[in-house]
């Protein structure tokens, strides 16, 4: 695997602490409250810099699950039983404590959720991302209205798991009470993806 050169390590690190600084302001303030004048001056760098890097203000707190964006493709990519794949990951998710499957009681995590489910323009804007991701996951899965279909069931499976799990942990739950249930539902619904896509399990 190549190493990324010497310019793209810079850039990422751009990407990285203007995004970092962004979220501290809006986690301290509200996203509405910041601008993203405000932002550009706390990570020292001009508005139209900043703009080079995030064309929208909700890019800024998207960027921290940008690389989640095609996680799904990735995985089943190569894949002989792509539903199998995914329900592995998933489970590994869990028993991790992933962020991304709900399963976190991380400060952090549980703060950034609120940011995001808190803003009406970041929710739209995740939900471009996540017709980004049903479109990579379509792709990976052979493209086509059936595999667009199958893409969309299967990750508003693994959205609509993550976001309960989300909403109990931040309800007060621990962790280890609810990894169980959150577990078996993964497997319950898995089997049903199973069951009404078979040519994918």
């Amino acid at each position: 695997m190549t190493q990324p050169g010497l310019r793209e390590r810079k850039k990422q690190r751009m990407y990285e602490h203007v995004s970092e600084v962004a979220i501290r302001l809006f986690l301290e303030k509200g996203f509405d409250a910041v601008s993203v004048a405000e932002v550009a001056a706390a990570a020292e760098i001009s508005k139209p810099t900043l703009f080079r890097y995030f064309p929208a203000k909700e890019d800024l707190v998207l960027y921290r699950i940008v690389d989640h964006e095609d996680e799904a493709a990735r995985i089943v990519a190569g894949q002989a039983h792509p539903i199998a794949a995914l329900r592995r990951h998933f489970l590994d998710g869990l028993e991790h404590g992933d962020p991304v499957t709900g399963l976190s009681d991380h400060p952090q995590a549980l703060a950034f959720h609120r940011l995001l489910y808190g803003s009406p323009s970041l929710v739209a804007r995740a939900h471009a991302h996540l017709e980004w991701s049903e479109a990579a996951l379509a792709d990976a899965l052979g493209g086509g209205l059936e595999a667009r279909l199958a893409a969309g069931q299967i990750l508003a499976v693994q959205r609509i798991l993550a976001m309960e799990n989300w909403r109990r942990i931040a309800a007060g739950e621990p962790v280890a009470d609810v990894r169980p249930e959150a577990e078996a539902a993964a497997e319950q619904a898995y089997a049903q993806l199973a069951a009404g896509l078979p040519h994918l399990a």
